[in-house]
């Protein structure tokens, strides 16, 4: 009895760790969402990356095919690429100013 308990509070730890671990089809579409939101935003100011697109492309394809976790992961990798376009866009808006001669 004495190995019984612990053996089951660490199967128990270990079962809770994959459950968080593991990404579902409602992880997937809420990353799938950021993703588009900012992509759109990055469309807005004309400037959208051929590398988002392709991430985006990637993580339906995973979806479609059941692998969650990857197309989870490349959501959150073509979120954080539509970002960095947002990003690039407001800098270059404010960095023309300092090439103008005066």
């Amino acid at each position: 009895m004495r190995l019984f308990i612990p053996a089951l509070g660490v199967l128990w730890l270990v079962a809770a760790s994959a459950a968080m671990a593991a990404s579902t089809e409602a992880d997937f579409k809420s990353a799938l969402a950021a993703a588009e939101a900012a992509e759109k935003d990055a469309g807005t100011l004309k400037n959208q990356w051929t590398t988002t697109e392709q991430t985006l492309a990637a993580a339906r394809k995973a979806a479609a095919a059941g692998n969650f976790e990857a197309a989870t992961s490349a959501a959150k990798q073509a979120e954080a690429l539509a970002k960095a376009s947002i990003a690039q866009a407001k800098e270059q808006q404010q960095a023309w100013r300092a090439a103008v001669i005066r």
